[in-house]
């Protein structure tokens, strides 16, 4: 019993040991900052990127799971194409049949043209009709009028010319025909031409749907949730996933107004996770809120204006991101520590394991 009571006694003193230690280990580097150093509590956090389906449709398949890397591009979801695939079918069809009225189309040009030449000949063959007509006339006129001819001669002569000028005009109003006849079918190959491009534009509408249907990772990042589940049916901009950039981790963590109006974009800043303590996480100032965060309801004194929050960010480079990939999650807590003298030297706490 003796034995077991000092058992108990000695456990007692190395737990009240250990916590003094932990809470000197703690104020030698929190409690004793230098001037010119602040500090602040946060989290690491990230950008957050919704993966969603841009039309309408049911999910076929999903092809991460919660956890995983994914690079930028890489396909991460596949929307049912089936209705989507019989439509660029039926446009293809649409394309073909088109092609076909402007070949058709061509051809009736040609058609019409060479019509055209057989009424020019027409109407080149009956102003001759027409030239020897009126010199026939001519002719008859004059004889008649010494009595060598016939009267009945003359009336003939007269109605033959008439005649050739009437055919003149005829062949004339047939050359026009032709005329009209090209025109409306160059407006057909027109038509026919636009119907191709019509066509085509309904194909890459089609296909660029198609291409959506495939989703893929707009970055490098982890996937933090599947939303939603192959077989389901989703609306337009329905979520299928969410991604956590992975290339753009910061902290955010607050300080007082006499802090915060010292802090300068690009600021110096050490981060040091509950989760790790032993390493120390260099990272730079890219945000200050330029309104206070944590207001009282009325500021009328110094005093209550030195009560005022602001929001500092924090950001962690990219390159030490990628260097540490598989590391970097995002809700760990952790403090921010931040120079607001560039002059002042971190202390040896943070001066340690810095990751580089």
């Amino acid at each position: 019993m003796i034995g077991g009571g000092r058992s108990w006694w000695v456990a007692g003193l190395l737990a009240a040991l250990a916590a003094g230690g932990y809470y000197a280990w703690q104020q030698s580097r929190d409690g004793a900052l230098p001037e010119g150093i602040a500090s602040g509590n946060g989290r690491i956090e990230a950008v957050e990127i919704d993966v969603s389906a841009k039309s309408p449709g049911r999910i076929k398949e999903i092809l991460v799971d919660e956890g995983d890397l994914v690079k930028a591009g890489e396909v991460l979801a596949r929307m049912d194409m089936a209705q989507l695939e019989a439509q660029r079918r039926q446009a293809v069809a649409q394309l073909q049949r088109t092609k076909i009225s402007v070949d058709t189309a061509n051809t009736l040009i040609v058609q019409r043209e060479a019509e055209r030449k057989a009424a020019a000949a027409v109407v080149a063959q009956r102003e001759a009709e027409l030239d020897a007509a009126q010199r026939t006339l001519a002719r008859s006129e004059q004889l008649a009028a010494n009595n060598t001819i016939s009267q009945q001669v003359l009336d003939n002569d007269r109605a033959a010319e008439r005649s050739a000028a009437a055919a003149v005009a005829a062949a004339e109003a047939q050359l026009a025909a032709s005329d009209a006849a090209i025109n409306a079918a160059e407006a057909l190959v027109v038509d026919a031409e636009a119907s191709v491009d019509s066509a085509q534009a309904a194909i890459e509408s089609i296909d660029a749907e198609i291409d959506d249907a495939t989703l893929r990772s707009p970055r490098d990042g982890r996937v933090q949730y599947r939303v939603a589940e192959p077989g389901e049916v989703l609306g337009s901009g329905g979520r299928v996933l969410n991604l956590v950039d992975l290339g753009d981790v910061y902290m955010t963590f607050f300080l007082p107004t006499a802090q915060a109006g010292r802090v300068a974009i690009g600021t110096e800043v050490r981060l040091v996770l509950d989760a790790a303590p032993q390493y120390v996480i260099p990272a730079k100032a890219t945000f200050v809120a330029d309104v206070a965060q944590f207001t009282p309801k009325t500021v009328e004194t110094e005093e209550e204006r030195q009560k005022l929050m602001f929001r500092i960010k924090a950001q962690i480079s990219p390159e030490l991101l990628r260097k540490y990939i598989q590391q970097v999650k995002t809700g760990l807590p952790g403090v921010a520590y931040i120079k607001l003298d560039p002059r002042v030297e971190w202390p040896p706490a943070l001066r340690g394991t810095l990751l580089q």
